[in-house]
C-alpha cells in the first residue's frame, strides 16, 4: 500500500481498524452477558455501533498516526464494563471472556479474508469495486491478526493477561493482576524498543500468508 496517497490509505484502513477494534469489545461483553454478567447489556454497548465504543485516542489517533507512519498498527476502544463478580463461574469465565476478544477478532479475519477473494474474483472481470475490496480486505486481515496476537499476550490488561491471572494460584495471580495499572505502558516501551514488533512479526506474516495462500 506504499503507493497509496495519505487520504486513500486512511479510506482503506479505517473500516477494518475501527470495526476489528469494536467489535473486539462487544463480544466481551456479549460473552459476559451469557455467562452472567448483565453490565455492558444494561449501559447500551452489547451493539455493533462503533459510535457507542470509540476512544479518540485509542481508535483513532493511534491508529491513524501508525497508519500514515506506515509502522505496526494497533489500537483499543473504550472497554467494555464487565463486573466479575457476577460471573456464574468467576475464575473460569474471566478466560473465556477475555478469550472472546480474540475469538472475535480471528472471525473478523476470516470475513475480510472472504471480502478479499471477492475482490480478487472481480478483479478478472474488470469491476472498479475489485481494487477496494482486495486493498480493504488485506487490511482487515492486518489489523485483525495483530489485535488477536496482541490481545494474547501473557500482560494484564490484555486479554492474554487476564487468562494468565485466570489460571495461575490464587496468591500468584493476585500478584500477576498487581502489573494491570502498568499494562500499557510496558506495551508502548516494547514496542518503541522494537520488542514488541520482534516478537510480533512472525505470527503475523505467518498467519497473513497462510490466509492468502488459502484464498489463492
Amino acid at each position: 500500500m506504499e503507493e497509496l496517497s495519505t487520504v486513500q490509505r486512511i479510506a482503506v484502513w479505517v473500516l477494518p481498524v475501527i470495526f476489528a477494534i469494536t467489535v473486539h469489545e462487544v463480544a466481551h461483553g456479549w460473552v459476559a452477558n451469557r455467562l452472567g454478567d448483565s453490565t455492558a447489556k444494561m449501559m447500551g454497548r452489547l451493539t455493533l455501533n462503533p459510535l457507542k465504543h470509540i476512544d479518540l485516542i485509542g481508535t483513532l489517533l493511534v491508529p491513524g498516526v501508525l497508519v500514515l507512519l506506515g509502522g505496526f498498527i494497533f489500537g483499543w476502544a473504550k472497554p467494555v464494563p464487565v463486573t466479575w463478580e457476577n460471573l456464574k463461574k468467576p475464575k473460569r469465565d474471566i478466560a473465556l471472556v477475555a478469550l472472546a476478544g480474540p475469538g472475535a477478532n480471528l472471525l473478523m479475519m476470516v470475513f475480510w479474508a472472504v471480502i478479499l477473494k471477492i475482490g480478487l474474483i472481480l478483479s478478472v472481470t474488470g469491476s472498479s469495486f475489485a481494487i477496494p475490496m482486495v486493498l480493504m480486505g488485506d487490511a482487515g486481515i492486518i489489523i485483525n491478526i495483530i489485535l488477536m496476537i496482541l490481545n494474547l499476550l501473557p500482560i494484564p490488561p490484555l486479554d492474554g493477561g487476564r487468562v494468565l491471572v485466570s489460571v495461575l494460584p490464587g496468591s500468584l495471580a493476585w500478584k500477576v493482576s498487581k502489573i494491570e495499572p502498568y499494562g500499557l505502558f510496558i506495551i508502548i516501551g516494547l514496542m518503541f524498543l522494537g520488542v514488541l514488533s520482534w516478537i510480533m512479526s512472525g505470527p503475523i506474516m505467518g498467519l497473513r500468508n497462510a490466509v492468502l495462500v488459502f484464498i489463492s
